[in-house]
């Protein structure tokens, strides 16, 4: 054999010093271990971003398909005080109304359906407004004699076309409060649509960028409640699913007993700790609720932070977590749910019969 044949077959078997062919694959696949974690890691966050491609191109389209409905300016009313109450739930009312004839007028019978069940005798609007996707303030409850008031913010895709979801889960939870109320303590519950919404499928769900424009108007309800139902009042907000983003840029310095996170796909911060409140941060998720599989991250894209990091019901994030039983996302005040009896529980002040997940 030549030296250029035996050099040859010294590079096929590994004699002669050469290198096999399985120990190069063994060696390649050794160095490639770091970067193949380093992808694994990255696979939420690929996915989420292709998500987030997805949506910036549909949901402009669909969204520019639907014309705007004709509504009148919000009631002009000053500050609202306990003695006021009754004149300012008269006055939305009254807007409602009119808000609701113009839709009708307009040809958009849910719209003008919806306005019309916020403008029946005996309902206590604390704001109105019908233009565009709508804005509400509800109250359930004497608020001006309340001793526990809860506040009820929503998550994605709510709207005056959505709101009776929100109306039936501030319904359903001040039901539960007046049945199980100590003798004497009086409750309220305020559902507060009081943001513009992000869209479940959309890029603007996975930023805090509307829970920042939320934020200012969520503390100003918060000191208008305080003014209402007096100094003595305990207030707990109820935060659901995007409502929780909302809630955790209000907290730091909001005047709340309780925080309530339910149905959280992470608030933006990385501990209960970080969001700097003097509230007690309760965390829940039903079992069957997707916010389970959302992946748990933050990064930075193109100079915007998408996604809100720590699971809220993670021990690592240090929430008190309770159970929230077998339901979905929307299940959360569902009458009979383990989630509605413990969140009427933190509201009620009794802590110590909270059911823990």
């Amino acid at each position: 054999m030549g030296a250029g044949a035996a050099r040859e077959a010294g590079r096929r078997t590994g004699a002669g010093g050469g290198r096999h062919r399985d120990g190069e694959v063994r060696g390649d696949a050794a160095r490639d271990r770091p970067r193949l974690r380093r992808l694994r890691a990255l696979r939420p966050l690929r996915a989420l971003f292709a998500a987030l491609v997805v949506a910036a191109l549909v949901i402009p389209l669909s969204g520019a398909a639907r014309p705007g409905i004709p509504a009148p300016r919000p009631a002009a009313l000053p500050p609202v005080t306990a003695a006021t109450l009754t004149q300012a739930y008269a006055a939305n009312r009254a807007n409602a109304a009119l808000a609701s004839r113009m839709a009708a007028a307009h040809g958009d019978r849910h719209r003008a359906a919806a306005e019309r069940a916020l403008a029946a005798p005996g309902g206590a609007l604390l704001a109105f407004d019908g233009r565009g996707p709508g804005l509400v303030t509800e109250v359930f409850g004497d608020l001006a004699h309340a001793d526990r008031v809860a506040v009820l913010v929503p998550g994605s895709d709510t709207s005056l076309d959505t709101y009776a979801r929100l109306r039936t889960a501030a319904a359903s939870l001040h039901h539960r409060l007046t049945r199980t109320a100590p003798p004497g303590t009086g409750t309220a519950v305020v559902a507060w649509l009081g943001y513009r919404t992000p869209g479940t499928v959309g890029t603007a769900v996975t930023t805090t960028t509307r829970a920042d424009e939320a934020a200012p108007r969520l503390r100003d309800l918060l000191r208008e409640l305080r003014g209402i139902a007096g100094p003595g009042a305990r207030l707990t907000l109820v935060c659901h699913s995007y409502g929780s983003v909302v809630c955790a840029r209000t907290a730091a310095g909001a005047d709340v007993g309780d925080l309530v996170l339910l149905g959280s796909p992470g608030t933006g911060a990385d501990t209960a700790a970080g969001l700097h409140t003097r509230a007690r941060v309760w965390a829940a998720r039903g079992a069957d609720d997707w916010v389970a599989h959302v992946p748990h991250v933050s990064a930075d894209l193109f100079g915007t932070t998408v996604g809100f990091g720590t699971d809220p019901v993670s021990p690592s994030f240090g929430a008190d977590v309770f159970a929230a039983g077998p339901g979905g996302h929307s299940d959360y005040f569902a009458p009979g749910s383990a989630s509605l009896a413990n969140v009427a529980r933190i509201v009620l002040g009794r802590t110590t019969e909270v059911t823990r997940a």
